[in-house]
């Protein structure tokens, strides 16, 4: 797979030569934010040293309760007489000169252990993140007269031996902005700090990253007195310095040596890395994140299968009992029975008005014939239930 080549910078005036190299394949990274800080947070605790209070403090009182019946509470009270602090509460946390509420304890979890693998993500994806010129742009870095992202200089950088010489090559390559910033940013730390032996604060400059390491290698004297401006050999890469904070896009100054070791410590993706055992070079699931034009593609288009266009409508259901056509449909003789009904009221209302017709003109009521004879019946019947049930008894 061919990869973008990167130009690089003479050590001696910062101008293009003619080498050229690859972009090694690590900067074609995922590039994972929430990775990235979460291992710095877990490595940032692990050079923590424990505090903690002393476990004397607040319980060297001679105190004992006094137990019940004293009118006063249970809590242990000074002994002794003839001074102000007799009888007053001990040891307690709401007690004058009283143990604190859970002090801390210098056995306490300080350290935090990460996963190998993690810790190899997100340096990966911190040497991705800055070889993005918005993303070192973004963390503040002044790289508007830096002549190319990655930044890589000829080995001949790694020879230089006074800071004085490290100031003009950082100058000629564009990061004098960078370091003016850096020396405009210092001022007095807020807080605690200053009484101990962190008086000052001041930004990050650029990350000297380069091949040779060792107390003699002449370039860790020549830049390590300039404010801002850290180093580090490139098989000791170290998250803490190449995403400080945890926020992505350090500015990196690279040597040759550096640049072209970072196929072999880190790999490829054809092949894994020859330094870290068991490490594959992570890479995103879609090679183009814009997902909607993938799908909307002309490749994509002509093999999926057309839009289905058929629907399918969920049967509406209705209550029998308000909709008369479905009753029907369940019941043929509800229609029958519904007009019996109704011709059954409607005669009855008749001869409700017929009746209150007769009342209001003063006349008898008129009752049929057979509906005397039924009445009749009715009322003969009653009294033969009667008498036969009272037969036997003692009733009169």
């Amino acid at each position: 797979m061919s990869r973008p080549l990167v130009t690089v910078l003479s050590h001696e005036d910062g101008t293009p030569t003619s080498v050229t190299v690859p972009l090694p394949a690590v900067f074609t990274a995922p590039i994972r934010p929430d990775v990235v800080h979460h291992v710095h947070s877990c490595m940032a605790k692990n050079s923590r040293q424990a505090y903690a209070v002393s476990v004397d403090a607040g319980k060297q009182h001679s105190a004992e309760s006094w137990g019940t019946g004293r009118a006063v509470s249970r809590i242990p009270r000074v002994a002794g007489g003839g001074t102000h602090a007799a009888g007053a509460g001990a040891f307690g946390n709401m007690c004058r000169g009283g143990r604190m509420f859970a002090p801390n304890k210098s056995f306490r979890k300080w350290h935090v252990k990460i996963s190998q693998n993690q810790r190899r993500y997100a340096v990966a994806s911190a040497l991705a993140a800055s070889a993005i010129p918005a993303l070192v742009m973004a963390r503040g870095h002044r790289i508007d007269d830096v002549e190319e992202v990655p930044l890589v200089v000829s080995d001949g950088a790694e020879k230089l031996e006074r800071t004085s010489a490290a100031i003009e090559l950082l100058g000629k390559l564009g990061a004098a902005a960078d370091l003016k910033k850096v020396t405009d940013s210092k001022k007095l730390r807020s807080g605690k700090g200053k009484m101990r032996n962190r008086r000052y604060v001041m930004r990050r400059g650029p990350l000297v990253i380069y091949k040779e390491g060792g107390k003699a290698c002449p370039i860790e004297r020549a830049f390590r007195n300039i404010p801002g401006v850290e180093l580090c050999a490139v098989d000791r890469l170290n998250l803490l310095q190449l995403a400080p904070g945890g926020h992505l896009g350090r500015f990196c100054v690279w040597t040759q040596g550096a640049f072209a070791a970072l196929d072999s410590i880190y790999g490829t993706h054809e092949t894994p890395s020859a330094v870290k055992r068991g490490f594959h070079l992570p890479y995103s699931s879609m090679t183009n994140a814009d997902l909607s034009r993938v799908i909307n593609s002309d490749e994509v288009q002509a093999v999926v299968r057309p839009t289905k266009t058929t629907t399918k409508r969920a049967a509406l259901k209705k209550n029998p009992l308000k909709n008369f056509a479905l009753m029907q449909k369940l019941n043929p003789a509800a229609a029958t029975a519904k007009r019996r009904a109704l011709t059954k009221e409607l005669a009855a209302k008749a001869k409700k008005a017929a009746l209150i017709a007769a009342k209001r003109e003063g006349k008898a009521p008129v009752v049929s014939e057979a509906a005397k004879k039924a009445k009749k019946a009715i009322k003969e019947s009653g009294k033969a239930w009667y008498k036969k049930a009272i037969a036997g008894t003692d009733i009169i």
